[in-house]
């Protein structure tokens, strides 16, 4: 593949505040408020993560206070009404915490995120240790790249690569993370591959193509 993809590891925050299994209510809500953060990873033994409570879970006290399960009015509330009497991060936890690796890529991890509804993953190496946490600002600093760098990546690791004895007569331009690619191709084929590339590059928010094929 053309380029280099960041990956989860280039963007995560590697200081995590996280909880043992058996930390009582209010220590998780003095935490989440000490450190300002909206959840913290669960962890048992060395550091394996086995589960995450959020604000969520830990409101559901509230949420449910003496209520009984006569009460609610729908089956999946249950589980709310059961972390009520929660008294430690293991009951509270919402298991198995949704993590990533450490070397997906970007990408993947903001797939997760979208497809579970999560702000936030904690990030485990292969042997599902704790190695740091990745949240949606973590994810949005690829879009802190200067254009002419994206610029620079495109010209010379796409269309540079891709024509390496046959240099297009081709010009790059970035604004505002939008490449417009316009001038000659020596095979137009290859169009729909430059942009399928281009769009890949991290920080790049769209393609223009204003391109054809070679001419003469």
């Amino acid at each position: 593949m053309l380029g280099t993809q960041r990956t989860v590891s280039d963007v995560m925050t590697r200081t995590v505040v996280a909880v043992s299994r058996d930390a009582p209510y209010k220590e998780i809500a003095r935490t989440l408020a000490q450190w300002k953060v909206s959840a913290v990873p669960v962890l048992a033994g060395e550091g394996r993560v086995i589960g995450v409570v959020s604000e969520a879970d830990l409101l559901s006290k509230e949420e449910y206070k003496g209520r009984e399960a006569a009460d609610v009015a729908r089956p999946e509330q249950l589980g709310d009404l059961a972390k009520a009497g929660a008294r430690t991060a293991e009951d509270l936890m919402s298991t198995p915490a949704i993590t990533v690796h450490a070397d997906a890529a970007v990408a993947e991890a903001a797939r997760i995120m979208a497809r579970k509804g999560v702000k936030r993953l904690p990030v485990v190496d292969a042997q599902g240790m704790l190695a740091g946490i990745v949240s949606r600002a973590d994810l949005l600093k690829v879009y802190l790249r200067s254009d002419e760098d994206i610029a620079r990546e495109v010209r010379d690791e796409i269309v540079g690569r891709l024509f390496p004895h046959r240099p297009p007569t081709v010009d790059v331009q970035v604004d505002e993370g939008v490449v417009t690619l316009s001038g000659h191709l020596p095979d137009a084929t290859t169009t729909p591959l430059v942009a399928r590339l281009a769009r890949a590059v991290e920080g790049v928010v769209n393609v223009d193509l204003r391109l054809d094929g070679p001419t003469g």
